[in-house]
């Protein structure tokens, strides 16, 4: 017997203690640097526990339509017998969890126990309420909320279904230019008939004036510049009605699109330009 045990301690094992510095596998956390020399495989090393339901009601209301019972009539011994096997079934597997469903299988019973007693009526003459009634209503109420949770799981989900695209834009990149109120527009007209009358001749004449032919004028001084500041549109020392005219062909250009009026910001110079390229 000693010489045997001496001979196998002499064999030598051919598995390297470690293989490149990596283990083969791990068995509960530990690193195995050995082939094993058996094939014994735990009990629970490749056990599976699949919890299908979420809870007793949920176990209950599963029986009840996988076998088309009539919810508002249950067969209590059938349906409690097969609520007790899958009681039994995890009680063996998880003790903890089964604890849950213990409750429902007590209440279950006492249902069933009651329903074998003679039917005593009341003092009123009425019948007992069915002892089934207070898990019907509760049965009920678990299904409608189910339903309910199913429809909004349904419902597309931001992250599931669906993701929201987001732009990043360069705010240098993109010139905002401010709206002009009009009374920017009514302060530069006030100043520029301020400065007429500096200039104002006491010289009674009459003169045609063509709109028309001030819009053709306006929009050639605009095309040898990109932007013409608006008091140079305007010459003063030609007198008050021929600025009138002259402001009335702007805002008829203005009308039309033809040119565009901004302001950098509020108080700034008003400039006008051509709202179209040339050719």
């Amino acid at each position: 017997m000693l010489d045997l045990e001496k001979e196998l301690h002499q064999t030598p094992n051919s598995t390297p203690d470690v293989v490149d510095g990596i283990a083969y596998a791990k068995l509960y956390g530990e690193p195995l640097f050995k082939m094993p020399t058996d094939l014994y495989i735990p009990p629970d090393a490749l056990e599976v526990f699949l919890e299908a339901f979420e809870g007793p009601l949920d176990l209950l209301l599963y029986l009840i339509r996988k076998q088309n019972f009539n919810i508002l009539d249950i067969p209590m011994a059938q349906v409690t017998r097969q609520y007790l096997d899958y009681v039994e079934l995890i009680r063996k597997n998880n003790l903890e969890l089964a604890a849950e469903y213990l409750l429902m299988a007590a209440m279950l019973i006492e249902i069933k126990s009651r329903m074998l007693l003679p039917v005593k009526t009341g003092d009123t003459g009425n019948e007992a309420d069915d002892p089934r009634a207070e898990l019907v209503r509760r049965l009920l109420e678990y299904e409608q909320i189910k339903l309910a949770a199913m429809d909004v799981n349904a419902m597309p989900q931001l992250g599931r279904d669906f993701l929201c695209a987001q732009v990043l834009v360069e705010q240098n990149t993109v010139l905002h230019w401010p709206d002009v109120e009009i009374v920017d527009l009514q302060s530069a007209w006030a100043d520029i008939l301020k400065r007429s009358k500096l200039v104002e001749h006491h010289k009674i004449s009459r003169e045609e004036l063509s709109v028309r032919e001030h819009m053709s004028g306006i929009l050639r001084r605009l095309q040898s510049a990109k932007f013409v500041e608006f008091s140079e549109l305007f010459d003063v020392s030609r007198g008050a009605p021929v600025l009138v005219v002259n402001f009335v062909a702007l805002l008829e250009l203005a009308k039309e699109t033809l040119i565009e009026i901004t302001q950098a910001e509020a108080f700034a110079p008003i400039y006008v330009r051509l709202a179209y390229s040339p050719v």
